[in-house]
């Protein structure tokens, strides 16, 4: 069996993009195991209105529907799918459940940004191809 990790993000282009890379391996509907990733990243607010965690709204089951969306093309295309929702640093998380896993690929989406983007805002998918000792193949989009 061939395991892939499929982290999904928020947008449903790039996500379905993953999908089907995925979806278009060698005897994927035999030879894949493709486990879905949903990372709900950290955060803290504190304003007049008090505190907020982002523990205190954190919920394992709540996943966005873009992941079903990519669950659903997956399946159509015969890859066995699990699921997992995480807490955290997604890069860091991307990287500790593909260790976890032992997967063979990471499959991720990704967008171009320049270099200034990069340096400002960071980048998942970069710092994921730095981190991981594993394959990573990175579907850009447009």
């Amino acid at each position: 069996m061939y395991r892939v990790l499929v982290p999904v993000g928020g947008d449903a282009k790039h996500a379905l993009a993953a999908a089907d890379a995925v979806a278009s391996l060698p005897n994927a509907a035999a030879d894949v195991e493709a486990t879905l990733l949903n990372v709900f990243e950290g955060f803290e607010v504190t304003g007049e209105g008090g505190r907020v965690d982002s523990e205190d709204v954190w919920d394992e089951e709540n996943y966005p529907d873009v992941v079903a969306a990519v669950e659903d093309r997956l399946t159509a295309a015969g890859v066995s799918v699990t699921k997992r929702r995480e807490h955290g640093d997604p890069a860091e998380l991307i990287c500790d459940v593909a260790d976890e896993l032992d997967v063979d690929n990471i499959t991720m989406s990704g967008r171009q940004r320049s270099p200034a983007g990069k340096v400002l805002f960071g980048s998942t998918t970069q710092q994921v191809l730095i981190s991981s000792g594993r394959p990573v193949t990175v579907i850009l989009g447009e």
